[in-house]
């Protein structure tokens, strides 16, 4: 225990030190929220609200309707969707809803929603590009993700442009690409990996009576055991995971939810109410703006562009159709899976123990505590959930900081990068969960100020895909496989 608790207050001076680097505010509100928000909304507006008029489309593809086994890549469609919902549906959704609700109050929620509509444009641009400057290697594999669009595609800029010269963009590209590829590797550390090993250990490790330390290497090893084998492993293993838990967590939440249906108008008329007058428990408007916007951005990593990275080895020869794939997983992860949590949380406040106004910072054990005011044995369930998503999510998110340690320093060194992240599992089991929510925003959050930045630079060049794309879909030219 005395080791523990060395280790958690170490880790938690070295986050103090950085936060406020990384979290600059403008009169409260840090800046990256501010970029990430400013994004998505641009996206949005520049491609005329493509997360709506492109849904359906989405869907077909997803189902498979549009798969030639002969394209170049190394997962389906339906692979790829589910190995990047695995990295975001993941204790997000549980922990982290419980901790928005916590801080921002249920206000949070509706800025959770609000957010989360508009990175599903964000999506579409980041998995686009991701797509269009991915790299296939000489062994069949593929490296993508804004790594490589960041550099390659602002060195393709051949023109002067609105803010550099010419000769300017290739440096910029270089830059940008090299910090979001450290940025990435410290989101696969922290919120990845930390944050998970943390909050499936209140749960799960607790659950079967494991000293936390102990919890942390079996896990360790657990995941060991599939990193090993790659994106092909990876997505082979989430496309049976993903959907299972999806459906177990989804009808449990749904269940409450219907049982209660009086209390629903009142929850959302709290959700909608507190998004503009909160409580001052909560820290005003711009806290519940603020948390809303760090829990949904920390869950569906919309304008955050790691899901590029998944998204660049799905076999197809049209960047725009993966890019349209990837608008899904915001909608399912925030929209759907987020706010039925939160939905359960504030139905069933009165009865939760743990429920209290400006409590401080709460995680999946309220969430675990909501459910079980209302199904007794549902914790016991709500654990084994929780072990799968966090599971999940470590093993996607490996894949992103593999991609990112590899752009900055080659496959020569991988296997210290994964020993560094076996040992973060350990490390995230032990240390306290405000030290680790701190270090995994920072993190991950951070990815959207070198991502946000490149992509408007390369925004003419995502336009002009899509107009050819969306033309040649409008006339049916496009061959169907099933």
């Amino acid at each position: 225990m005395q080791f523990a608790d060395s280790v958690n207050e170490f880790f938690g001076i070295f986050v103090s030190n950085i936060a406020p680097i990384l979290f600059m505010e403008l009169n409260g509100f840090p800046l990256i929220v501010l970029v990430l928000l400013s994004g998505a909304l641009i996206f949005t507006f520049y491609f005329k609200f493509i997360n709506i008029r492109g849904f359906k489309h989405a869907i077909h593809i997803v189902q498979g309707k549009y798969d030639n086994p002969n394209d170049v890549g190394q997962i389906s469609h339906f692979q790829a969707l589910t190995s990047a919902l695995s990295a975001t549906i993941g204790l997000g959704n549980i922990a982290g809803v419980a901790v928005a609700v916590s801080l921002g109050g249920p206000g949070a929620v509706f800025w959770m929603v609000f957010i989360a509509f508009f990175s599903m444009s964000a999506k579409f641009v980041s998995c686009t590009l991701g797509q269009l400057y991915r790299t296939v290697n000489e062994d069949g594999s593929v490296s993508g993700g804004p790594m490589y669009y960041l550099s390659q595609g602002l060195s393709d800029i051949d023109k002067d442009g609105w803010v550099l010269n010419k000769t300017a963009y290739p440096v910029l590209g270089k830059f940008l690409g090299g910090m979001y590829a450290i940025f990435i590797i410290g989101g696969a550390f922290g919120g990845g990996n930390m944050f998970q090993a943390n909050q499936s250990y209140e749960l799960f490790g607790k659950l079967i009576g494991l000293p936390n330390y102990l919890y942390g290497i079996l896990l360790a090893i657990l995941v060991g055991a599939v990193i090993v084998g790659g994106i092909k492993r990876i997505g082979k293993t989430t496309e049976k995971i993903v959907p299972f838990m999806v459906v177990l967590y989804v009808g449990a939440s749904l269940y409450i939810i219907l049982n209660n249906i009086d209390k629903l108008p009142g929850v959302l008329d709290s959700i909608i109410q507190q998004a503009f007058n909160p409580d001052a428990a909560y820290g005003g408007f711009i806290g519940a703006l603020v948390t809303g916007i760090k829990r949904a951005v920390f869950s569906n990593e919309g304008g955050v562009g790691s899901a590029s990275i998944a998204h660049s080895a799905a076999k197809t020869d049209e960047p725009v159709r993966e890019g349209i794939v990837a608008m899904v997983g915001p909608f399912i992860d925030t929209i759907v899976v987020c706010f039925m949590t939160a939905s359960v949380i504030l139905i069933t406040k009165d009865a939760n123990p743990l429920y209290q106004v400006g409590g401080g910072i709460n995680g999946a054990e309220l969430t675990s505590a909501a459910f079980g005011s209302a199904i007794s044995w549902f914790p016991y369930i709500l654990s084994v959930v929780v072990f799968l998503f966090s599971f999940s999510t470590m093993i996607s998110w490996y894949y992103y900081g593999d991609k990112g340690w590899k752009y900055l320093f080659g496959s020569s060194s991988i296997k210290f990068y994964q020993a560094i992240y076996l040992g973060c599992v350990v490390l995230g089991a032990i240390a306290s969960l405000g030290n680790v929510i701190d270090f995994s925003d920072m993190m991950i959050l951070s990815c959207g100020f070198p991502n946000i930045i490149g992509c408007l630079f390369l925004l003419p060049v995502v336009k002009a895909k899509l107009n050819d794309y969306w033309d040649r879909y409008n006339k049916g030219l496009f061959k169907v496989y099933k």
